[in-house]
C-alpha cells in the first residue's frame, strides 16, 4: 500500500498534492462549519454543493496531471458518472442512492471499455531495449518530450536509458528537470543520488540521497542507498545508523539484506568492533544464496553500470560469505 502510496504522490507532483489538500482543508472545514447550524434551510444543500466542489476539483487536479489520452479516458469514465451523481442529488434525493448504483455500475463498464493504452512510443523504446538499442529507445522517448515536455514520467524512462547505457551527463540533466518540475520527488532525488553513485560522485550522491531519505520519513530503500553512500565516504558511524534503520524497514529481497550486512560489517571492522564485524559476517551467512543471484544479474550485458558499482562489493560479500575471508580482512577496507 505504502509503494501505491507513493507512486500517487509521485504522479500528481508537489504543486498539485498542495492543491488537493487545500481544496480537502477548505471545503471540509467549511462542511463542518456548517454543522453547527443544522436544520436553518439550505445548509444540506450548500454542504452537497461543497462536496461536489470538492469532487470536482480533486477530478480537475488529478485530470491535469494525465497526458492526453489517459485525460480523454477518464473524462469518458468519470463524468456522466459524475452527472448521474450530480442529478440524483440534485433532482431525485429520494433516489439518490438508486443514482449513485448507476453512476459506479457505469465506471465499472466504462472500465472495461475504455481500457488504458500505453503510448507507442514507450513500446517502441522497449523493444529497442531489449535489444540493447538504447540509441533508438532514447530516441523514441526523445518524441514524446518534445510532445509533452512537462511530463515528469517520460524524463524517468530516459533518465533510466541514458543509465543503462553509461551516460551519466545527459542521465543527471534529465534528473535535474524532474526535480525542476516536482521539486519534492523522492523517486527522483533517489535516482539522482544513484547516478552520482554510479558517477563516483559520493558527496554529491549523499546530498540528494539525504533529500530522499528526509521525503520520504526514511524508508528501508533511501536508508540503505544512504548507508551505501557513506560507506563509500568512510562515514562509518552515519552508515550503521542508516544501515541499521534499513534493517529495521523489513528488507524483503535477500541481495539487498547481503549487502547491507556486509556495509555493516564493514563499518564496524573500520571503528575496531571486530565482534559485532563478525556477527554481521554471521548475518551475511544466512542470506548466502543471494550471491549466485547477485552473480547472475551483474552477468546481464544490460547490467554494466550496476556491475561497475556492485562487483566489487558482491565479490567481498561472496569472500565472506564462502570462507575465503573474514572480519579482519575489513579492517582499513575503505574505497
Amino acid at each position: 500500500m505504502g509503494g501505491l502510496w507513493q507512486r500517487f504522490n509521485d504522479f500528481l507532483g508537489s504543486r498539485r498534492r498542495t492543491a488537493l489538500f487545500i481544496l480537502l482543508a477548505v471545503t471540509g472545514l467549511l462542511s463542518l462549519i456548517l454543522n453547527v447550524v443544522q436544520g436553518q434551510a439550505g445548509v444540506v444543500a450548500i454542504q452537497t454543493g461543497l462536496f461536489l466542489v470538492f469532487i470536482g476539483g480533486t477530478v480537475v487536479i488529478i485530470f491535469s496531471a494525465l497526458e492526453p489520452y489517459e485525460r480523454g479516458r477518464w473524462i469518458g469514465i468519470l463524468v456522466p458518472s459524475f452527472l448521474l451523481v450530480v442529478l440524483g442529488m440534485m433532482f431525485f434525493p429520494q433516489q439518490a442512492g438508486l443514482f449513485m448504483g448507476l453512476a459506479f455500475g457505469w465506471i465499472i463498464a466504462a472500465l472495461f471499455l475504455f481500457r488504458p493504452r500505453e503510448p507507442m512510443a514507450y513500446q517502441k523504446a522497449i523493444k529497442a531495449l531489449r535489444k540493447n538499442d538504447f540509441e533508438t529507445a532514447i530516441s523514441e522517448i526523445d518524441s514524446l518530450i518534445k510532445t509533452a515536455p512537462k511530463e515528469v514520467q517520460h524524463y524517468h524512462f530516459r533518465a533510466r536509458l541514458y543509465r543503462l547505457d553509461g551516460k551519466i551527463n545527459p542521465a543527471r540533466r534529465d534528473y535535474k528537470k524532474i526535480l525542476e518540475l516536482d521539486p519534492e520527488s523522492p523517486v527522483g532525488h533517489n535516482e539522482l543520488a544513484e547516478l552520482e553513485l554510479q558517477a563516483g560522485q559520493y558527496t554529491a550522491a549523499r546530498t540528494s540521497a539525504l533529500k530522499a531519505y528526509d521525503l520520504t520519513g526514511g524508508d528501508w530503500v533511501t536508508a540503505y542507498n544512504l548507508g551505501m553512500i557513506e560507506d563509500r565516504l568512510n562515514d562509518s558511524e552515519s552508515a550503521l545508523t542508516h544501515l541499521d534503520q534499513a534493517l529495521s524497514g523489513k528488507v524483503p529481497d535477500p541481495r539487498h539484506r547481503l549487502l547491507i550486512h556486509l556495509y555493516r560489517a564493514r563499518a564496524l571492522a573500520r571503528l575496531g568492533r571486530l565482534d559485532q564485524a563478525s556477527e554481521a559476517v554471521s548475518q551475511m551467512k544466512v542470506s548466502a544464496s543471494a550471491v549466485k543471484e547477485w552473480r547472475k544479474l551483474l552477468g546481464d550485458v544490460q547490467a554494466a553500470a550496476l556491475r561497475e558499482v556492485l562487483g566489487s562489493d558482491v565479490e567481498a560479500a561472496a569472500a565472506l560469505v564462502e570462507g575465503r575471508a573474514d572480519a579482519t580482512s575489513l579492517v582499513g577496507g575503505a574505497r
